[in-house]
């Protein structure tokens, strides 16, 4: 098992409390953490179509 970088866990705690909604990869080369990626997606509420009346 490799050791985990403090600086690394930092990021990727951070990472998570900022994301509301999204995905967060973690890349592992050789049992060390290489790169983060984050994706975050944004949520409109989106009203209905209105109706004509009949």
């Amino acid at each position: 098992m490799a050791k985990i970088d403090k600086d690394a866990v930092n990021d990727i705690v951070s990472a998570l409390r900022k994301i509301e909604y999204g995905s967060l990869v973690i890349t592992v080369h050789d049992g060390e953490v290489t790169q983060i990626d984050t994706t975050e997606k944004k949520r409109y509420k989106v009203e209905g179509k209105k109706r004509k009346a009949q």
